[in-house]
């Protein structure tokens, strides 16, 4: 096989298409062409960490471009996808290794080609890497093996004898129909015996039963009740959708209807015949979700994400690449699904951070959805109670004339229904301090008693896991520490044990200190949810409680059933972390408490400001959606900072013009770039020289400059040490192109590893 050269970069808009910056490469546009000029040799590109196709022969028509074949690499066979392009230098036809077979399995969009080569081109990472993000099940490039079913003999025997349960198993079987032999016993009430003396009697056959396509959508049926606005909104959607590549923002209060709103775009993009594809940042949101999409369709849509299992994630895969799903919703991975007729694409909270994917190939999904709406010529809706800052401005919403604003931000100021939002009230720790070895202040558990009191439903929010999030020995001081990394071991009391957030090691909560030795001597320090309940059910030993975190429940399924029981009042006190601060509709809940509001403001995270200030936002407004009115408490030690006075009065506008000015006089998103490197290793020196000779090697290019190295928040990650350096550039700069050979000059030995994550969201 021969290397084949990459395409040169082109230039595609940024989020709204205000400025041009150099990404993606041309390659995968060109599928109009033969994938090499050479006859009888095709490039094929394999999922493997190489950022180039290789060359391979094959006899008869060449694939189209997307195709998956297996071919030799090295001493084994990888899948493979015929890559779009020209071949690279002339090898002789002798030394190229044939392809294998070609799998029976549609070829992969040339948009999602596009998107792949973009993702690679974004995130500087190998194109064999981001191809890998396209063939997540392998196993469903194979068809499904056919299921075994009975049907009539076409010819049976003369002179068997027919009982009266024989004669009902063919009576309930049509002529030509092909049941699944247990499905045949129960719809004529018969045992398996007789089916199966049928079967040796002759008068039924085995046969592969045809396969079941998916039941459809209607985008026909009515919808709910829109608000005159809601109308509105809608109409613009609809009308967008078949008309070309556009980037809108959907902005709404918590309970103003937004998801009815972009469901008339994704209903007109099944009248057209047309697929749709919504992004969720948390699997558990799709809970609810289902049931919209169920009640205003008439079915469920696809569901994608990393909890399912292997055999749907098979199935759900095959079905998206024959075309037979219309709809499909699912993590930021489902971004890579070969949808083949997408007509609009909706990013559901798409401020949300889980959008960003930190390990291996570092994309945001938000942005890489708005890349494959550009391929694929469709619209993409970026819905938000709290739009990203980056977000917010590139429309032209904040910071600027307003005149990107026109046509492209559509506002829905006021919930559903004429349901006022919650009064919003400052808990001063300072001041309503609770008592000694507890965390609810006395204000906060007397609005819970009124609450409860009165029927209504209350929730307390705590974004930290399980009970606390350190243990220290009170003889000797020792606090326990993960062995892996520079963390503190987080206790668990329900599972009695302590447990690491960052690398999953765990080991049972020991009796004695493992420093000293002194017996019953390590104390829990601070609150996790679990602690919380614990305290709630001291306090309220009535109150019916709950935990929902983004382990607890454990799958989709339980934590759908959390979602029944809290919409079916069968739980009083809902206590939990982020997952339940959006997405959540429960008519009952009245009350929020946020337990601790200052819990994610400290440190250096450039956003720390803006991602607080959404998620208690978003929190907020789970109280009083269905019009009785609602109260949310915050408790705070800081009742001035800023996110907590635009909190208090309601001011998003002026909170995101405030956070906008510091962000432009620093330089710093969306007025400039950044650029992690990580430099990691087992060795703690050989990573400090290494991360020292990356800084001397840095290139000089005006309007760029590069920090560090300096140790990583968290210097020691799954037995890792790591070394950081932060790259800021002016926005004009092209920051891959700076990137690109400086990198590509590093040459890590040993254990060493240099990762890059352009536009970080992460700064641990």
């Amino acid at each position: 096989a021969s290397k084949v050269k990459r395409a040169r970069p082109e230039a595609i808009p940024d989020l709204f298409g205000h400025a041009e910056c150099a990404v993606a490469p041309t390659g995968p546009a060109r599928t109009d062409r033969a994938p090499s000029d050479r006859e009888g040799v095709v490039p094929v590109l394999v999922p493997l960490p190489l950022d180039e196709p290789f060359d391979y022969t094959l006899d008869g028509a060449p694939p189209p471009p997307g195709r998956f074949v297996e071919v030799p690499f090295g001493p084994r066979d990888l899948v493979g996808v015929v890559w779009p392009g020209r071949g690279g230098r002339e090898v002789a036809r002798a030394r190229l290794k044939p392809v294998g077979r070609r799998l029976d399995a549609p070829p992969l969009p040339p948009a999602l080609l596009r998107l792949v080569e973009h993702v690679a081109a974004i995130t500087l990472a190998p194109l064999g890497n981001a191809l890998k993000l396209a063939i997540p099940v392998p196993a469903a490039l194979d068809p499904p093996l056919p299921k075994p079913g009975l049907r009539r003999a076409p010819a049976p025997p003369d002179g068997v004898r027919l009982t009266g349960a024989r004669s009902r198993v063919l009576e309930a079987l049509a002529e030509g129909e092909v049941v699944p032999a247990a499905d045949l016993g129960r719809r004529a009430g018969a045992s398996p015996a007789v089916v199966q003396g049928l079967v040796k009697a002759g008068l039924l056959e085995s046969a592969a039963m045809p396969p079941a396509d998916p039941e459809q959508p209607d985008p026909g049926r009515p919808a709910v009740d829109l608000s005159p606005v809601q109308e509105e909104v809608g109409a613009a959607l609809r009308a967008r959708v078949g008309c070309g590549h556009d980037v809108v923002l959907l902005e709404g209060v918590p309970g103003a209807g937004k998801t009815e709103v972009y469901l008339e775009a994704v209903a007109e993009a099944l009248r057209q015949g047309r697929q749709a594809l919504v992004l969720l940042p948390e699997i558990a949101l799709s809970a609810q979700l289902l049931g919209r999409f169920r009640r205003r369709f008439g079915v469920e849509p696809a569901v994608w994400h990393s909890e399912l299992g292997s055999a749907p994630r098979r199935r759900t895969w095959r079905a998206i690449a024959e075309g037979k799903a219309p709809i499909v919703i699912g993590a930021r991975s489902a971004l890579f699904l070969p949808l083949s007729r997408l007509g609009v694409i909706v990013v559901d909270e798409e401020h949300d951070q889980s959008f960003k994917q930190e390990d291996g190939v570092a994309y945001h999904g938000r942005d890489m959805a708005i890349a494959r709406a550009r391929f694929e010529d469709c619209p993409v809706i970026l819905v938000s109670a709290t739009p990203a800052l980056d977000s917010a401005h590139a429309a032209g919403r904040i910071g600027g004339s307003g005149e990107g604003a026109a046509g492209r931000v559509f506002l829905l100021p006021a919930r559903h229904g004429g349901a006022p939002l919650p009064n919003v009230h400052l808990v001063d720790l300072k001041r309503d301090r609770p008592p000694a070895g507890r965390w609810l202040a006395p204000g906060l558990v007397r609005a819970l008693r009124t609450t409860l009191e009165r029927g209504e439903q209350a929730l307390l929010f705590l974004n930290r896991r399980g009970f606390a999030p350190l243990t220290l020995c009170r003889a000797c001081g020792q606090r326990l520490q993960c062995p892996n990394c520079a963390a503190w071991l987080v206790s668990h009391r329900f599972k009695g044990r302590l447990l690491c957030h960052h690398c999953g090691f765990s080991r049972p909560t020991p009796d004695f200190c493992p420093g000293c030795g002194t017996v019953d001597s390590l104390v829990p320090c601070g609150p996790g949810v679990e602690r919380l309940a614990e305290e709630v059910r001291a306090l309220l030993p009535e109150a019916r409680t709950a935990i929902m975190t983004s382990d607890s429940p454990s799958g989709p399924k339980a934590a759908a059933e959390l979602v029944r029981a809290m919409h079916d009042h069968e739980v009083d006190l809902l206590i939990g972390t982020q997952i339940i601060a959006k997405g959540h509709h429960f008519p009952d809940l009245t009350l929020v408490g946020v337990v601790d509001g200052d819990l994610g403001l400290a440190g250096g995270d450039l956003r720390a400001g803006e991602r607080q200030f959404q998620l208690l936002y978003q929190v907020a407004g789970r109280a009083g959606r269905a019009g009785g009115g609602g109260m949310v408490l915050i408790q705070t030690h800081l009742p001035e900072h800023p996110v907590m006075q635009a909190l208090r009065f309601g001011d998003k506008e002026r909170f995101y013009e405030e956070e906008l000015a510091q962000r432009e006089e620093a330089g710093l998103p969306p007025f400039g770039q950044l650029a992690a490197l990580v430099v990691s290793g087992r060795d703690l020196g050989e990573v400090r020289k290494f991360a020292q000779d990356v800084a001397r090697s840095a290139p000089t290019v005006d309007g760029v400059r590069v920090l560090g190295p300096a140790p990583a928040p968290l210097a020691l990650l799954r037995g890792r040490y790591r070394q950081r350096l932060l790259v800021i550039a002016r926005a004009d700069i092209d920051l891959q192109a700076t990137l690109r050979p400086w990198l590509q000059a590093q040459k890590p030995r040993g254990t060493l590893q240099l990762q890059v994550d352009v536009d970080p969201y992460s700064f641990l």
